[in-house]
């Protein structure tokens, strides 16, 4: 149980406290950009190191369209990835500096534009499983399945979290940086630190309400036109919810 908690929940959320902090470049400077950049990619290989069976797996099986749809998300993530880490190395000031390879200015704007990229697809990751995060969650704190009413109290929180998220898009600019729009508009960090990065994580979970409700339409709508519901496994081997919290 332990073991589990530790790399489906405590290693995904280590990994995104590494990458919010890394997007406040102007507020710790270079040096802890780099150490918390590199510590995420050594977190980062550790969750693929355990996810292995996932990339073994893809030319086994059928693949519907939510198989398809959740692998591509998955390789888009991993491309942003790899040029985020490709480009953190060129670029570097400090860790990587005494290595033999030339600076360039239009790099560090591929890199700051995948970094942005990697935070929407993250939420879109994250939403994806969201519904089996939710059951090791429980799983591991022995708490069984909410209520009625519990869950529409989690589907409230999850419309303000939502809300939140459009607003956190607005606060930060982040369809211009998104479409690679040059922009003179940065987080003044002299006036204020915690709402940087609780905008940040309203733009991440925006995706991720989107795509876990959008997952639990869509399979509803499969289960309505098959007439009947489709069951599926949850990491500790029971059924999971068809319709999802």
């Amino acid at each position: 149980m332990k073991k589990l908690f530790a790399t489906r929940l405590l290693l995904p959320g280590c990994m995104a406290v590494l990458l919010l902090l890394s997007l406040a470049y102007w507020w710790l400077d270079n040096r802890p950009h780099e150490v918390f950049g590199t510590a995420l990619f050594a977190l980062l290989s550790w969750h693929v190191g355990v996810n292995r069976l996932w990339f073994v797996n893809l030319l086994r099986g059928r693949y519907n369209a939510r198989r398809t749809v959740t692998v591509l998300l998955h390789l888009l993530l991993i491309a942003n990835m790899l040029v985020l880490l490709t480009t953190s190395v060129i670029i570097s000031k400090w860790l990587f500096a005494p290595l033999p390879i030339p600076d360039s200015v239009y790099l560090r704007d591929i890199h700051w534009f995948s970094a942005y990229w990697v935070m929407i697809i993250v939420g879109l990751h994250v939403g994806l499983h969201w519904h089996r995060v939710m059951v090791v969650a429980r799983s591991c704190l022995g708490l069984t399945s909410p209520s009625r009413g519990a869950t529409w109290a989690l589907r409230l929180a999850a419309g303000a979290i939502a809300g939140f998220g459009i607003l956190s898009m607005s606060m930060l600019g982040v369809w211009a940086k998104l479409t690679f729009t040059y922009s003179l508009d940065f987080w003044d960090f002299t006036a204020s630190v915690t709402p940087f990065f609780g905008y940040w994580a309203g733009v991440v979970a925006l995706p991720a309400v989107i795509t876990h409700y959008g997952m639990i339409c869509w399979r509803i709508g499969i289960t309505g036109r098959s007439g009947g519901p489709v069951e599926r496994k949850s990491p500790g081997g029971a059924l999971e919810d068809p319709t999802g919290v």
